[in-house]
């Protein structure tokens, strides 16, 4: 029940401050056993499990509009303009950017965009296809493209006229190397075994249709990157080798595409003239090796004018100073603005499938500190409860215990629903922190007489 078990020269030299005003949450269900269950008390019997249970529920529930947020994580924003939200993220409280004096200022939510989940290629006639014309010779299974495209990838499916099909596949060859050169791009064919093949009959002006082997959509790559002069080998140390400069724009991440490594390949790490990937390849290149790397994380068109656009709320600037030329032709012209774009700060939206938050253009470089709020049960150290909320604790798991339980009067039921809701209540004030001489001071600019 709170007694202090260390010293005064143990607590100041230590590092768990101002730790007395929490409970555990521990032993919040220990004195719940202790006050709440037993013979001729409100509840005769019930397992400790279910106490704890009800116990995190009743912690969950508090901690999202009862108990303070004091969660916050502080970063730089890259050039991505992109937060990852924190692990045990419920929900902000406040998103700021912060000034050379350490002051906040409130960046506010935008409603009129997003970054869509899916955005998937689309050809000239608007269908989701990817499709090139070539030239066909059934006598080799190599097929020049009439043009070049970084999208077409080891491992496609391919159909189109006098393609062979494969049986048992999910029809059509399949993509087994690609080359760039001269702005042409050069496939080549293969079947499920890995054989090459070649087209039934020659042609050209062949149109083909390239696609996925599971049968999802194509979406276009971040980009892509075809490097020359690279060399590999089967040691197993899965290291490709090429020239430092020409391996600046290759990024932990990409997509290794070439039909002497396994599909899905993927580079994971990259220093001076060396690349890792995750896979061995299947036969060694000694030199002249050619591989595309690929960023499939490619942006939406929609977030991408988002953050490459500068924001409306910027152009506030000429209306808040009175002195500036510019604010004279835009006069009156401040009645109507829409609250929500009325200020500088910049803003933000967060984008849920990928748990990111997305800032605006002017945000690049700046300071920002997220304040979020999680449930209080991440770690066995947040499960704790401020002693102004212990009350609202064991109001709400008696609440709970009984309501679940068979044979219990209703009035009873309804008694202790009562009884949460005002230990809440009590508890929502005590925790808002309002302090009179506080009030005091900022009330006193009421007095101030404003002439007209």
């Amino acid at each position: 029940m709170g007694l202090i078990n260390q010293t005064q020269k143990d607590y100041y030299d230590g590092n768990d401050y101002g730790n007395y005003q929490f409970t555990s949450l521990n032993d919040i269900v220990n004195q719940f056993m202790v006050a709440y269950v037993g013979e001729g008390k409100t509840i005769s019997k019930v397992k400790r499990v279910d106490v704890a249970f009800h116990a995190q529920r009743a912690l969950q529930e508090l901690s999202f509009d009862t108990l303070k947020s004091i969660k916050a994580q502080e970063i730089v924003v890259p050039a991505t303009l992109q937060m990852i939200l924190p692990q045990d993220y419920v929900n902000y409280t406040k998103i700021s950017s912060v000034d050379s004096a350490g002051i906040k200022h409130v960046l506010y939510p935008t409603s009129k965009t997003s970054n869509p989940s899916s955005n998937p290629f689309q050809n000239s006639d608007g269908e989701f296809k990817l499709q090139a014309v070539g030239t066909l010779d059934n006598t080799s299974a190599s097929i020049v493209l009439d043009s070049e495209y970084k999208d077409i990838v080891v491992g496609m499916i391919v159909e189109g006229p006098y393609i062979p099909v494969v049986s048992g596949g999910a029809g059509g060859a399949f993509v087994a190397a690609t080359s760039n050169s001269g702005g042409i791009t050069t496939i080549s064919l293969e079947d499920l075994a890995g054989v090459a093949v070649a087209p039934l009959q020659s042609g050209s002006g062949i149109t083909l249709t390239f696609s996925n082997t599971d049968g999802s959509l194509l979406t276009p790559n971040k980009s892509t990157h075809v490097v020359e002069n690279l060399s590999w080998d089967l040691s197993g140390d899965n290291k490709i080798t090429g020239t430092a400069s020409e391996l600046t724009n290759i990024e932990v991440g990409m997509i290794v595409s070439h039909d002497n490594f396994p599909i899905g390949t993927k580079v994971i790490n990259v220093f001076d003239n060396t690349i890792v990937v995750d896979n061995t390849a299947d036969t060694a290149v000694p030199s002249g090796g050619e591989v595309t790397f690929i960023d499939p994380n490619a942006d939406t068109d929609t977030w991408s004018n988002y953050k490459s656009h500068t924001p409306s709320e910027n152009n506030m600037h000429d209306y808040q100073d009175y002195q500036n030329d510019t604010y004279w032709p835009n006069e009156g012209r401040r009645y109507g603005l829409d609250p929500q774009h009325a200020q500088i700060n910049g803003s933000f939206y967060i984008d849920e499938v990928n748990g990111k938050i997305h800032f605006s253009s002017n945000i690049s470089g700046k300071t920002v500190i997220l304040d979020y709020i999680s449930d209080s049960l991440g770690t066995d150290a947040e499960m704790q409860v401020h002693k102004f909320a212990e009350e609202a604790m064991y109001k709400s798991i008696a609440y709970a215990v009984l309501s679940t339980k068979a044979n219990i009067p209703e009035y009873i039921v309804r008694r202790y629903k009562k009884e949460r809701f005002a230990a809440i209540r009590a508890a929502k004030l005590r925790l808002s922190n309002v302090k009179l001489e506080e009030i005091t001071q900022i009330l006193r600019s009421k007095s101030k007489q404003i002439k007209h």
